[in-house]
Parts: C-alpha cells; structure tokens; sequence
C-alpha cells in the first residue's frame, strides 16, 4: 500500500542524500520534489523498477490467459489464442494497421501472444533484460524505451508487410503480435549505454543477444523480422535522447506512467472497435 509520509527526512530519489520529505529542491543535486510528495520511501520499497517490471510481466501473462478464455473451443492449437480474438485485443500488422486502420495497435500488440512456448520465452527475457534497464536508466525511462521501442518495431512490420508482402524474410507481417519488438528495444538500450558509458560488456552483450536472436528469425518461419530490427532501433534511438549519463527525472516516470496509460487505452480501443467486426 502506498502511504504517504507527511513529515521527517526521506532519501532523494536521484542521489540517495537525506532531504526533508517537503523539500522543494534537493540540495546535494538540485532535483526537484526530492520525495515525491511523500511517496518516495513507499516507491523505494517497490525495488528499483518501483514495480513496473511485474507490471509488465503481469499484463502481458494476464492478456494471455484472457486470450485463451475467449478463444474457448476455437484456439488454433493447444494454448494457442484464437485469430479473431488477438485481433479483438490488438494485434497489428498490415491487415489491421492499414485494412482496418487500427493504427494504435502498435501500442498493444507487444504485449499479446500467439501461444504457450511465445509467452514463456518473451516473459524470461522481460525477466532478464527489463530490470537491467530499469538499473542502468531508471523505471521511468526503461517504460518509455519499452513503450518506443514497441511502437516502432510494429510499424516498421506494419509497413513492411504492406509494400513487402510475400517476400521471404524480408515480407513483414500482416498479423503479428509479440513482446519480441520491445524485448529487442531493451537490447538496443542497452547497446546504447555500452556505447555511451564505455562499458564494452554492456555493449558486447546486447549486439550478441541482438546478433543471435535475429539469425534464429532468419532461419526459422513465422518470425517477425522486421519488428525485431524496428524495436532495435527504436530503443536505440529513444535512449540517446534519454541519456544514460544523467540521472532519472520525475518527468520520465511521469512520462514512463502516461506510456503505460495509453496502451492500456489502446486495448480498450481495440476490444470496443473489433467487436462489432466480429459478430457480424
């Protein structure tokens, strides 16, 4: 539960000096509303993601269950979500995007899946890579490249899928849905910071995840190649404008907090657009 201190000292949520919980400015870093109008020690106690991690990993499994409800007799395989209930959620794609013109569903299509083996292996690398950029940029900034890096690697398999349609690996997708884009995002994130910070291990570790991950989706059908280079670049680019060399700011988590809002407004979107499509 997140109480709110009224009165007493806090820790300064960028530089961890004492500071009084009403203090307008910290004075060891100059950052503004040190205690978060008395929140801050309640949000250091959710780690240093302030929770959005699970949040992440939540949603994402929960959407995934739902799916499987709603699909009912009509999955497509064992655990396997329905089409017609995933387009009813918001996957994206070519046919959606652009057929239907359900452009805000690069928003939410990250965070649904086509089955069992899909959720499982994107949830452990949310599990291995989020945390890590939450560490390294703050939970506000890692919500915001996650968010991008989405948006970017949809469009990218959106745009592709419509002027590329039928040709192999390179085709894009007309139906595509999957963490894989903003996992690739962290990744580029991370990249970015090796880069930025000198910390070749940092730097090394993301292209070789990067590298490997990307030849299994040019070996292997049905990947989504282009949202997986779509959400590389767009954690890299969103992280040179967050720079990792500065510490966090509440207008990042306030930003992190609107990103998380908007997708949660695009799956409402989704489901009271799609619905009247498929009862007819």
């Amino acid at each position: 539960m997140l109480r709110r201190q009224r009165e007493g000292s806090v820790i300064c949520t960028s530089c961890g000096v004492l500071v009084g919980v009403n203090d307008d400015t910290c004075y060891a870093c100059g950052r503004w509303n040190p205690g978060l109008w008395g929140y801050g020690p309640a949000l250091r106690r959710l780690g240093n993601d302030l929770g959005f991690v699970p949040l992440v990993i939540g949603g994402t499994v929960t959407l995934y269950v739902v799916s499987l409800l709603l699909s009912g007799l009509n999955m497509r395989g064992m655990f396997a979500p329905s089409s017609q209930v995933l387009f009813l959620l918001g996957a994206s794609g070519a046919l959606p995007v652009f057929e239907y013109g359900r452009w805000w569903t690069v928003l939410t299509a990250g965070w649904l899946h086509a089955g069992v083996l899909h959720v499982f292996f994107n949830v452990m690398w949310i599990r291995q890579l989020a945390p890590a950029i939450a560490e390294l940029y703050g939970p506000g900034r890692m919500v915001i490249i996650y968010t991008v890096s989405g948006v970017t690697g949809f469009v990218a398999s959106s745009v592709a899928g419509l002027y590329l349609a039928g040709l192999p690996v390179i085709g894009g997708a007309n139906f595509s849905v999957g963490a894989s884009a903003p996992i690739f995002g962290l990744l580029g994130a991370l990249v970015h910071y090796g880069r930025a910070t000198g910390h070749s291990h940092a730097r090394d570790a993301g292209l070789q995840y990067a590298l490997f991950m990307g030849v299994f989706g040019l070996i292997f059908p049905g990947i989504d190649n282009w949202a997986h280079a779509g959400g590389f670049a767009g954690g890299y680019l969103a992280s040179l404008g967050l720079n990792p060399l500065r510490r966090e700011r509440i207008d990042h988590l306030a930003i992190g907090a609107v990103c998380l809002a908007a997708t949660v407004i695009a799956l409402l979107a989704s489901i009271v657009t799609a619905w009247p499509l498929l009862r007819n």
